[in-house]
């Protein structure tokens, strides 16, 4: 189950050993090429000290070998291409492989998780998540149910005392007159009460005893 959750390491493992090897492989070409060089040039410096000498046929040979030397090198340098082309698409394969197996393995986790918690653990879950709910809101009602006096009161007569005390409160408000001026404040003297104005005291007299003659 872990190495099919966790990729494939057997496989990796070969993919890095390929990778070395091509390596090793390459070093060995570049080694290889630079003994090449070395000798080439040295064909050069041959075939000038030939020339210097009036030797023409030697000098001739030492060109012919560097030649060879040079088509080797041409040579070793294309393998060494081949050998780059084939590192970059192993990489790029090996990253490819890389990326499938972590999709697989989020995958399969995924589908462990979904197995886990299927769907009727969760109509479950929220049936009894709901009926706490409803327990707790019948719970809550039931403690403020008034008890003891407060339970024995009705609320239909207090309902019609309500309206009773608001028809009161509008015809109060009615029998007020439209407008009255308002009255400015007189400064009196220290040491004298201020003496309410008759007309004031006369009407609140007569509203006093309406009031009076309605809750007859």
């Amino acid at each position: 189950m872990f190495p099919r959750l966790f990729g494939k390491p057997k496989q990796e493992t070969n993919a890095l050993a390929t990778l070395d090897k091509l390596n090793e492989t390459l070093e060995m070409l570049e080694k290889k090429e630079k003994v090449l060089l070395k000798k080439a040039a040295g064909e050069v410096e041959k075939a000038k000290e030939f020339t210097r000498a009036k030797n023409k046929r030697a000098a001739i040979q030492c060109l012919k070998r560097k030649r060879l030397y040079e088509q080797q090198i041409e040579q070793l340098g294309n393998f060494q291409l081949r050998i780059h082309d084939q590192m970059i698409m192993l990489e790029g394969a090996k990253a490819t492989t890389e990326t499938v197996d972590a999709l697989r393995t989020g995958a399969a986790a995924m589908k462990a998780m979904q197995k886990a918690t299927n769907i009727d653990d969760v109509d479950k879950t929220m049936d009894e998540i709901n009926e706490q709910t409803e327990n707790m809101k019948l719970i809550q009602e039931a403690l403020s149910t008034p008890i003891g006096s407060a339970a024995d009161f009705d609320e239909d007569e207090l309902e019609a005392e309500l309206e009773e005390l608001e028809g009161a409160e509008l015809e109060e408000q009615l029998l007020q007159p439209a407008t009255t001026a308002p009255v400015a404040p007189i400064n009196l003297p220290t040491g004298r009460q201020q003496v309410r104005p008759a007309a004031q005291k006369t009407e609140e007299d007569e509203l006093a005893a309406l009031q009076a003659e309605m809750a007859l």
